[in-house]
């Protein structure tokens, strides 16, 4: 229960981070850098009358209810709620603050930190099992009937918007719309990665029983134990081999520089940990 409290929780804080940057930054710029978020943008501009909250919001229940009908419910709650969050908070902000206001309107400045921070709330959300709708629905009906991957339908879809959004304004917010297309896929990878990245760890040492009961009782992380041998010396050693974050690292870092100032330890980025006592292996 409190591990679902938590995800909600940073999928709000995702979704109102990416509500800022559509709303003062992409948005007033017309800068339509793919997505739901892109045609609404195009649509707003043509049908004045229609917020660009409101067109998100309609679209996305239109593409949740073909969805359904096409692939099935495998959507989640989670992804509802963060679709439909940001479609309501944008139309939120609508009614109240007026479209033309922006942050800059210096498209080069919009693009760059309107995708910037669109991308670290995508990847918030991302990173909590979720997604913002939209497009990604649309990705799932092209793999499910041209069995064509879904990064790439992705991909195929946020570049016919952006083509769209040239066509529609100019051909120099067209380049700025597929400049945030790249910059967002490659934010949303780094926020993820930044995320999720634990330190794999290999220590060699004559403490090596301490130094297991220090992780396993201290820190509550498990380690394994392999028998290992010296090409050198011939002589025999326990390699102790565990994944922590960086806190529980450097904590233990400290405590072998009190009891073992002679052992050897190496240390790794591992990018994404999936099992127990880290994210579940299989969604939610």
């Amino acid at each position: 229960m409190k591990k679902h409290i938590k995800e909600y929780i940073m999928i709000t804080v995702g979704y109102i981070i990416l509500a800022l940057a559509i709303k003062f930054f992409l948005a007033p710029n017309k800068i339509a850098g793919g997505g739901v978020t892109g045609i609404a943008i195009i649509i707003n501009h043509l049908i004045p009358s229609f917020s660009v909250g409101s067109l998100m919001l309609i679209m996305n229940i239109i593409l949740f209810i073909v969805g359904f009908i096409a692939i099935g419910g495998k959507f989640g709650a989670k992804t509802i709620y963060a679709s439909l969050g940001l479609s309501g908070l944008i139309s939120l902000l609508d009614k109240y603050i007026s479209p033309e206001v922006a942050l800059t309107h210096d498209l080069l400045l919009a693009t760059l930190f309107g995708t910037f921070l669109s991308g670290i709330g995508m990847g918030i959300v991302f990173n909590a099992n979720a997604s913002t709708g939209g497009t990604d629905i649309l990705a799932k009906i092209l793999n499910k009937f041209i069995h064509l991957d879904i990064g790439k339908s992705l991909l195929i879809v946020d570049f016919v918007v952006a083509v769209a959004a040239g066509l529609t304004f100019s051909p120099e917010i067209g380049m700025y719309g597929l400049l945030s297309v790249i910059l967002n896929g490659i934010t949303i990878d780094t926020v993820i990665e930044g995320m999720n990245t634990c330190k794999a760890i290999i220590v060699m040492s004559s403490k090596n029983d301490l130094i297991n009961k220090y992780i396993i009782e201290e820190l509550d992380r498990g380690c394994t134990l392999f028998e290992g041998k010296g090409a050198y010396s011939g002589s025999k050693i326990d390699v102790l081999y565990t994944i922590l974050d960086r806190k529980e690292f450097i904590k233990l870092r400290n405590y072998i520089r009190e009891i073992d100032k002679k052992a050897f330890i190496t240390v790794s980025e591992a990018h994404e940990v999936l099992g127990e006592g880290f994210k579940d292996i299989v969604e939610d």
